[in-house]
């Protein structure tokens, strides 16, 4: 039996912009997305701290070392510049495996949304 199961978590990022003139997606930085073992097209869920909204969209590739994180298409009517969001991704994986797997879970700087080592 297949269940799904959190992959990957950006957890507690900031939204660097909202564009609402754009087909729809989220853009992040390439250096949060390897660091989450997340990939340009997967799909993710974006939950905003600020409202409780909770979209579903799919990942494009930000700029390198930008830290953006930018909302696009109609969520950005949800989701605004400034608020602090989740993002997850998951996985299909089978019952007996998903008792030992391990999500990968980042914190960045909410500031800067740039890693802190």
């Amino acid at each position: 039996m297949m269940i799904e199961l959190v992959k990957s978590k950006i957890h507690r990022v900031t939204v660097t912009s909202a564009n609402l003139d754009y087909m729809g997606s989220v853009s992040i930085d390439p250096i949060l997305l390897e660091a989450a073992n997340l990939i340009p097209g997967e799909k993710v869920q974006v939950l905003s701290t600020l409202n409780g909204e909770r979209i579903e969209t799919y990942i494009i590739e930000g700029a390198k070392g930008s830290g953006e994180v930018i909302i696009n298409g109609p969520a950005a009517l949800k989701i605004k510049t400034g608020a602090i969001v989740i993002i997850i991704g998951y996985i299909l994986i089978d019952v007996n495996k998903a008792k030992d797997y391990q999500p990968k879970i980042i914190f960045p700087n909410e500031l800067t949304n740039k890693l802190e080592f």
